[in-house]
């Protein structure tokens, strides 16, 4: 049996619970980055947000073709997101990219001396609520920045 098979006997809450585990692992790695090397390249280098997106990839290549709905009104997209495989994809597409956003601005902090600390709220504000965290940290990096070049993401 290839390991395509047997993930996919998984079930979807398995795949939730999983995804969801390893997703705080990479927000407290974030949070802890500055005081390890090791941590920091993993952090830096996107390797949670990274393997999510093979997850995701895997769903949607293995189910998508299974759920109604679509994306052409908020009614169809509401249809769609009624399969559990589909809801599942939708829900690792946010753990994956709220994750690298929040990795993102970390990494940006620091080329406009940004303090760590400060980081912190910012983080946890894109954990929990991800475009509202990514607007704070626009406004402060604004704000504090010490590099008055703004182009520079």
């Amino acid at each position: 049996m290839s390991i395509f098979q047997k993930t996919k006997n998984m079930s979807p809450e398995s795949i939730f619970s999983i995804c969801g585990s390893v997703t705080m692992l990479g927000w407290i790695l974030l949070i802890i980055s500055p005081l390890n090397e090791r941590i920091k390249k993993i952090v830096n280098w996107g390797l949670i947000p990274f393997l999510l997106s093979l997850v995701y990839a895997w769903l949607i290549f293995a189910y998508f073709g299974d759920a109604d709905g679509g994306f052409g009104s908020l009614a169809e997209v509401k249809k769609l997101f009624t399969n559990d495989h589909a809801a599942l994809a939708g829900w690792i597409h946010y753990l994956a990219f709220d994750l690298w956003v929040g990795s993102w601005a970390l990494s940006n902090s620091k080329k406009h001396g940004i303090h760590h600390f400060l980081m912190i709220p910012i983080l946890l504000a894109t954990f929990m609520l991800g475009p509202i965290g990514l607007a704070v940290y626009f406004i402060v990096r604004m704000l504090y920045s010490k590099t008055p070049d703004h182009d520079n993401f």
